[in-house]
């Protein structure tokens, strides 16, 4: 049985950080129904492609896996009507909207809480739901500055670098929302009643950037860019260019993992200088020098046979989805065809002993199953029909 088999979870979102949440969960068991906007349905069926070209493009949708897609038209009162139906059968709904926007559509959590006062309901904004920021626009680049992670990311002349979406959109959004969202299902347990839970993107930055902060929390002393053992200031954590442009992630903190680096490098006479910070500059002069002299894949090949170096790759996404381990691991993996077109998807992350993953779906297309979840909610064909000629649905 899947941890969360029998679980229903409407999820109301737009952009990455509801997705993929909904991913987490269905990934785990959960029933997702995804609530699609007009223009969503719309935009498919004016695209001019076939059924085909829209199922197959739709099978590499990672993050849509394992749902049902229904229209609707939250802005018509019949509209309404159907997702408040929906509410009443559901354990989770999941909304993306900055604040304010669900409650003009009779959406909120207190008017669905009143509907089901076992709903959970998950809001996923940038800001939050209070404090002064809670209304403003954002996307993920404003949220891990703002929250303090770009500032701890930069060049080695001391720019910031732009970070790809993983930390905000979808570490301290998706992520931290599914976590929350099992967090309450288990208090319902005890208490019987649902609640709110409250995401914001900035706190999830904030969150995970713990560790990094008890310096600043405990003396004032900040994490300074370039100078952190994890940040690119010490020899025994950095990344070196190889012979063949490719680079090796090298992190040795432990003595006796730097002991074990500088013997398969030939700079026994580093041994004991690990923490001496004037020794850095040649270090990093000599160790850069021997990394050239070999590729990439002949370092990792050394430091796998080796087995004491705290060493890896630094891997395209192409070498990652080739890598024997990766494939062990079931973290990429073919999952079945479409119109003979195998279709590869990443795997689940956790690994529960109790049950072997695999997508029960691949993602639909927008409005996919409208008329199929109507019927479940007892609609006639005919009540579909007359959906779609007020506008209710697409």
């Amino acid at each position: 049985m899947l941890p969360l088999e029998g679980v229903t979870v409407l999820e109301c979102t737009r952009l990455g950080p509801g997705p993929f949440c909904g991913m987490v969960l269905s990934d785990m068991g959960a029933e997702v129904i995804r609530v699609e906007e007009p223009r969503a349905v719309e935009a498919v069926r004016s695209s001019g492609q076939s059924p085909e070209e829209l199922t197959r493009q739709a099978a590499f949708n990672n993050l849509n896996r394992n749902k049902r897609s229904i229209g609707l038209n939250l802005k018509h009162p019949e509209g309404r009507e159907i997702i408040h139906s929906l509410c009443r059968r559901a354990d989770v709904f999941v909304e993306g909207f900055r604040p304010g926007v669900m409650k003009g559509l009779s959406c909120d959590y207190e008017t669905l809480h009143a509907i089901n006062p076992r709903l959970v309901y998950c809001s996923i904004t940038g800001y939050g739901q209070t404090g002064p920021y809670r209304s403003l626009p954002g996307h993920d680049l404003n949220y891990v500055a703002i929250g303090g992670a770009v500032d701890l990311i930069r060049t080695e002349e001391g720019a910031p670098v732009i970070p790809p979406n993983i930390i905000g959109d979808f570490s301290g959004g998706g992520l931290q929302a599914a976590l929350g969202i099992l967090g309450a299902l288990l208090a319902r347990e005890k208490t019987g009643e649902g609640q709110q839970v409250d995401i914001s993107i900035t706190d999830g930055v904030v969150y995970l950037l713990a560790n990094a902060a008890s310096g600043v929390l405990r003396d004032g002393t900040p994490p300074l860019p370039g100078w952190l053992r994890h940040g690119g200031g010490a020899p025994f954590n950095y990344l070196y260019e190889c012979k063949d442009g490719g680079h090796i992630s090298v992190a040795c903190m432990e003595p006796y993992r730097w002991e074990s680096l500088c013997r398969a490098l030939g700079q026994e006479d580093f041994i004991p200088h690990q923490h001496a910070r004037t020794q850095y500059p040649e270090i990093f002069r000599a160790f850069s020098d021997t990394f050239r002299t070999r590729t990439r894949d002949e370092w990792w090949e050394i430091f796998v046979q080796d087995g004491d170096v705290a060493a890896g790759p630094v891997f395209s996404l192409a070498d990652v989805s080739d890598d024997p381990h990766f494939q062990h691991r079931g973290m990429v993996k073919e999952v079945g065809e479409v119109g003979g077109v195998p279709v590869r998807q990443v795997g689940i992350g956790p690994k529960l002993s109790g049950f072997e993953w695999q997508p029960r779906s691949f993602a639909p297309v927008p409005g996919e199953h409208t008329d199929e979840v109507l019927a479940e909610l007892g609609y006639t064909a005919a009540d579909a029909a007359g959906f779609r000629a007020r506008g209710a649905v697409p």
